[in-house]
C-alpha cells in the first residue's frame, strides 16, 4: 500500500527524472571516456604502423646511400652519388622522426640511441669508402676492409630496425588486444544503460501522461465549475473577490463589476476604483472596517450602501477570511452581495413589527376593556332584568315576559363569549413558562371544574394514566377542560356520554398523521366519545375561530373552545387532529412534543 502511494506521489516523478538525468550524464561520461579509450587505442595502434613505416622508410633510405656507393665504386660515374647526397638528408630527417615517435618509450628511445650511433657509424664508412675509391683501386686491402667494417655496420643497422619493429609489433599487438576489448564491451555497455534510462524514461512518460490526462480532466471540471460559480453568482446575486495581501493586488469576479452597473474588468486599480461607488455617508465607516483586514484573521460582514453607475443606490454587504496558499502568500478572500432587497424587506418589517407592536397594544387595551368595561354592563343588564322580572313581571305582557327571556339568553351569551375571547387571546398572549407536572393531576382538575355537567349528563371517564411532562400547566387543563366539555355539549340525548382518554409514547415515523420532517418523539393522548360525532370533510373547519357545524338554538357555544384547542396545543410543539363519524362519535388525537 506505501508502494503504491509512493508511486501516485509527486516525490516518485522528481526522484525518477533525477535518476533518468543521472544515468543520461552517466552513460554521456562512460560514453566519452569509452571514445577516448578508442581514440587512445586507434592513436596507439597508428602509432606503431607510423614507427614501423618510419624506420621501414629510414633503412630505405639507407639502402639508397649504399646502393649510390656501390654504383659510384664500380662505375666512377659521379651521377651515381647523387642518390647517396640525397639519402643523407633524407635519413637525418626520417631520423628525426622516428626519435619524436619514441621520445616516450624508454626502450625504443635506448634502441634510438643504438641506432643513431650504427646510422653514423655506417654514414662515416661510406665516406671513409667513398675517399678511398679516388686514390685506390677496388681490389686494394684497405678499401676491402672498409667496405667489409661498412656491410657489417649496415648489419647492425638492419638487426636494430628489425628489433625496433618488432618491439612496436608487440606493443602493438597489446593495442589491438585492448582496442578489440574496448570496441566489444563499450557497445554492450552503453545499449544496456540506454535500455535502462529508456525504461526510466518511459515510465516517466506514463506517469507524466496520466497526470496530463487527470489534469486535464481537473481543467475540464474546474472551467464547468467555474462556469458554475459564474453562474451561481448571478443567480445568487454576488460576486466574488481576492487580496493577495503580500503583493497589494485585487482580483474581482464579473459579477462584482456587473453589481456595479459596468462592464465585466472595466476597473484595475483595485479597492481604489471600488471605493468610489460607496456611498459618501458610508465611506468612513467603509474604510474603517476594510483597513483591519491585515489585523484581523475575518473580515467581518458589514453592510453599506454603494451608487451604480446608472446612479441606483443599492445595498452591498461584504465579507471575508484570510487564507494562506502554498505559496505562503497571504489571500483575503471574500464575497460581496446586493442585499437590497433583504435589507428593504427588513426595512419593511421592522416598520410591520412597530405597527404590529401597537396593535398588540391595542389588543391588550380590548383585553382589559373586555374583560372590565364590557363586563359591566352587562352585569348591570343582568342586575336591572332581574329586578325587572322580580318587581314588573305581573305587569308585563305574555310577549314582554318572553323578550326579558331573551335579554337574559343574549346576555348570558354574550358574557359566555367575551370569558371565551378572553382564553383565547390568553392562549396566544400569555407568557409561556412550562413547568414540570403530572398530566393526571391536570385531568383530575379539569374533571372537578366539570363536575357539575359530568353530573347532569351520567357521563362516564376512564383515562390511562398520563405521565408527567414538561408544559404550561394551566393551559394544558384549559385544554382538557375543553375536549371533555366538548364531548359532554355533543352527547347524543338518551345516551349516557362515555369518554375514553388513552395515553401512548410514539415516534415521528410511526404516526401518518405527523410530518415526516421531523425525529422528534411524542406523547400521543386521545379523547373517544361516543357522542353526535361529524362529518369528516369538517374535520379542519372546526378547528378554525367562530367556526361551528351546528345552530346556536340546537347547541350552546361559541365557536372559539376547539380553535383554543390547536392554539394551546401548537404553544406546545404538537399536533391536534378530529376524526368523527355522525351519530357514533369522534376521536381528538393530541400529539405533545416531548421536547416541549
Amino acid at each position: 500500500m506505501k508502494l503504491h502511494s509512493f508511486y501516485k506521489s509527486p516525490i516518485f516523478l522528481k526522484s525518477l527524472f533525477v535518476v533518468s538525468i543521472f544515468a543520461i550524464f552517466f552513460i554521456s561520461a562512460v560514453t566519452f571516456k569509452h571514445i577516448n579509450l578508442l581514440n587512445d587505442s586507434a592513436r596507439r595502434v597508428k602509432h606503431s604502423y607510423d614507427v614501423n613505416l618510419e624506420l621501414e622508410r629510414l633503412f630505405s633510405y639507407l639502402k639508397d646511400s649504399e646502393t649510390g656507393q656501390r654504383g659510384f665504386l664500380i662505375t666512377k660515374d659521379s651521377t651515381f652519388l647523387v642518390p647517396y647526397i640525397n639519402a643523407k638528408k633524407k635519413i637525418d630527417h626520417s631520423f628525426t622522426i622516428v626519435k619524436e615517435y619514441t621520445k616516450k618509450d624508454p626502450a625504443q628511445e635506448d634502441n634510438v640511441r643504438k641506432l643513431q650511433f650504427y646510422i653514423n657509424k655506417r654514414q662515416n664508412y661510406l665516406s671513409i669508402a667513398l675517399h678511398l675509391s679516388l686514390q685506390k683501386p677496388l681490389n686494394d686491402p684497405s678499401l676491402k676492409r672498409e667496405l667489409l667494417v661498412g656491410k657489417e655496420t649496415m648489419d647492425s643497422v638492419r638487426s636494430q630496425i628489425n628489433q625496433m619493429i618488432l618491439l612496436e609489433k608487440k606493443a602493438l599487438k597489446g593495442r589491438d588486444k585492448r582496442y578489440n576489448e574496448t570496441i566489444k564491451v563499450t557497445p554492450v555497455f552503453i545499449y544496456v544503460t540506454l535500455l535502462i534510462t529508456l525504461l526510466l524514461i518511459s515510465i516517466s512518460y506514463i506517469r507524466i501522461n496520466r497526470d496530463l490526462e487527470k489534469m486535464q480532466v481537473s481543467n475540464n471540471r474546474l472551467t464547468v465549475l467555474n462556469e458554475s460559480s459564474n453562474l451561481a453568482e448571478i443567480v445568487g446575486n454576488f460576486g466574488s473577490w481576492q487580496f493577495n495581501i503580500d503583493n497589494d493586488e485585487y482580483t474581482f469576479s464579473d459579477n462584482i463589476y456587473r453589481l456595479l452597473g459596468c462592464e465585466p474588468q472595466s476597473f484595475k486599480e483595485g479597492q481604489n476604483d471600488f471605493v468610489k461607488f460607496v456611498h459618501d455617508e458610508d465611506l468612513h465607516y467603509f474604510e474603517g472596517i476594510t483597513s483591519n483586514r491585515l489585523k484581523e484573521n475575518d473580515l467581518p460582514a458589514f453592510t453599506y450602501r454603494v451608487i451604480r453607475k446608472d446612479n441606483q443606490r443599492r445595498y452591498f454587504r461584504t465579507t471575508g477570511r484570510i487564507v494562506t496558499n502554498k505559496s505562503g502568500n497571504n489571500i483575503l478572500i471574500g464575497t460581496t452581495s446586493d442585499v437590497t432587497d433583504e435589507v428593504l424587506a427588513s426595512l419593511s418589517l421592522e416598520q410591520q413589527n412597530i405597527e404590529l407592536e401597537a396593535s398588540n397594544k391595542e389588543l391588550l387595551a380590548f383585553n382589559y376593556v373586555a374583560s372590565h368595561d364590557l363586563q359591566e354592563p352587562l352585569r348591570k343588564i343582568q342586575t336591572f332584568i332581574s329586578r325587572l322580572s322580580e318587581k314588573e313581571s305581573e305587569h308585563l305582557t305574555d310577549n314582554g315576559k318572553e323578550y326579558i327571556t331573551r335579554i337574559h339568553a343574549s346576555v348570558d351569551r354574550m358574557r359566555i363569549l367575551i370569558d371565551d375571547l378572553l382564553q383565547y387571546s390568553r392562549a396566544n398572549k400569555t407568557e409561556k413558562i412550562f413547568e414540570k407536572v403530572n398530566l393526571n393531576d391536570l385531568l383530575e382538575n379539569a374533571k372537578f371544574d366539570l363536575a357539575q355537567s359530568i353530573e347532569e349528563k351520567n357521563a362516564t371517564i376512564k383515562s390511562d394514566t398520563l405521565p408527567t411532562m414538561t408544559v404550561i400547566p394551566f393551559q394544558i387543563q384549559q385544554l382538557f377542560i375543553n375536549l371533555i366539555g366538548n364531548s359532554l355539549k355533543y352527547s347524543r340525548e338518551k345516551v349516557k356520554p362515555k369518554i375514553k382518554i388513552t395515553y401512548q409514547k410514539v415516534s415521528a415515523f410511526e404516526e401518518a398523521l405527523i410530518p415526516k420532517n421531523t425525529k422528534d418523539k411524542f406523547c400521543k393522548i386521545t379523547f373517544e366519545d361516543n357522542g353526535i360525532g361529524f362529518e369528516q370533510e369538517y374535520a379542519e373547519k372546526i378547528f378554525i375561530l367562530f367556526n361551528r357545524l351546528h345552530n346556536k338554538n340546537e347547541y350552546a357555544g361559541t365557536g372559539i373552545g376547539l380553535a383554543i384547542c390547536k392554539k394551546i396545543v401548537e404553544n406546545h410543539r404538537g399536533y391536534i387532529f378530529a376524526e368523527g363519524k355522525p351519530n357514533k362519535g369522534a376521536v381528538f388525537t393530541i400529539y405533545l412534543s416531548e421536547d416541549c
